[in-house]
């Protein structure tokens, strides 16, 4: 047996990336809201110190300059951040989004894909929730680590996490045997370094349990303070954490952004399916673990190609999806009422993917 050693990051909600991607998806809820199949969003974010940019286009999307400015501030409010350098009631905020080009509405209006592009989906028996346990476990320490600032001031919304997982025999099938390193930075109050790193460290040993042993190395805010955070401590731009939104790099990563996009994009509804696919995969004991490719071009329905990869019959599991599923981006919206979803900027956050009650993430062909 070959023992290995792999790493993914998650980041929390405090993130600037993060509060950009969810800034961005909170406004293709508020545009999907309105229940019109053919309103198109595609919408970026910039934050930094007390301000808040948005652009991009859109089509029929009926939200007002003042409502838009009232979600960035409920947004920014909601995830706690009431600093100086960044806070809800002292956002600037920019406002350049427009309306989407007629040369791109003539591929998406027929509900061919809204651009070309490659999504994979991937799934894997190592955790319940079928996703690598590196990316698994690092999503779930900032979860508790959130859980642990709701009633303890000491904690600020900006916080990373990265844990490396130990693994005995292949690559894909391996047992995960142990937890080398744990990284954990959060932001705290001036002053409060220490309690800060003992809360980060019982949010490890809450999460990883038996799976620390006296050989685990703890980096628990590494470079000291951690006081200035967020966006008054580093930009952030909607779309910079794809790997922290799927597989932690434990899998591949078509290069598309989820966020701020609505459902037309295949950019995320085909790495919906995809996930979805390989996850009833591993489900069904068709294979242990599984990756699947989706590929399209714009304004064409069907995909250009189809790839498994797994330990399982690929062929036969190729035919099955070829045959039997509706990858067209229509019948992936059907299939999980994307159109009508609106919680998008509540779940772009610690993953895409994994333990969420999400249409993509059920179990069931």
């Amino acid at each position: 047996m070959i023992n290995y050693v792999f790493t993914s990051e998650s980041v929390s909600d405090g993130h600037p990336d993060k509060i950009a991607d969810q800034i961005s998806d909170a406004l293709v809820d508020a545009g999907l809201a309105y229940a019109d199949p053919s309103t198109r969003v595609a919408i970026e974010t910039l934050v930094s110190t007390n301000l808040v940019m948005v652009a991009g286009e859109v089509k029929n999307f009926y939200v007002d300059g003042e409502t838009i400015n009232d979600i960035i501030r409920s947004k920014v409010r909601d995830i706690g951040y009431e600093q100086d350098g960044f806070h809800w009631d002292k956002l600037q905020i920019f406002n350049r989004i427009h309306n989407q080009s007629a040369d791109i509405a003539l591929g998406t209006d027929n509900f061919g894909a809204g651009d070309q592009g490659i999504m994979f989906g991937y799934a894997c028996n190592h955790t319940p929730g079928m996703m690598p346990a590196p990316i698994h476990y690092s999503h779930t320490i900032l979860k508790e680590l959130k859980e642990l600032r709701k009633v303890n001031s000491v904690l600020g919304p900006d916080a990373k996490s990265q844990i490396s997982i130990e693994y005995e025999g292949a690559r894909n099938e391996g047992i995960v045997k142990r937890v080398d390193q744990v990284v954990i930075s959060t932001q705290h109050a001036e002053g409060e370094i220490e309690a800060a790193r003992a809360l980060a460290k019982q949010a490890a040993h809450t999460v990883l349990g038996d799976l620390i042993d006296e050989d685990t190395v703890f980096y628990l805010n590494p470079t000291g303070n951690f006081v200035i955070g967020g966006p008054d401590g580093d930009a952030g731009v909607t779309g910079r954490k794809i790997i922290v939104d799927t597989y932690g790099g434990f899998a591949p990563h078509g290069g598309g952004a989820f966020s701020g996009k609505d459902p037309t994009k295949v950019d995320r509804s085909a790495a919906y399916m995809a996930r979805w696919l390989a996850k009833n995969v591993v489900a069904d004991e068709m294979a242990d673990w599984c990756n699947i490719q989706l590929s399209y071009a714009i304004g064409v329905k069907q995909p250009t190609s189809i790839y498994v990869e797994s330990n399982g019959h690929n062929r036969s599991i190729e035919r099955f999806i070829r045959n039997e599923i509706d990858l067209s981006p229509k019948g992936i919206i059907d299939k999980f009422d994307l159109l009508n979803y609106t919680n998008y900027s509540e779940n772009c956050v610690y993953g895409h993917f994994g333990d969420k009650d999400v249409p993509w993430e059920k179990i069931g062909w």
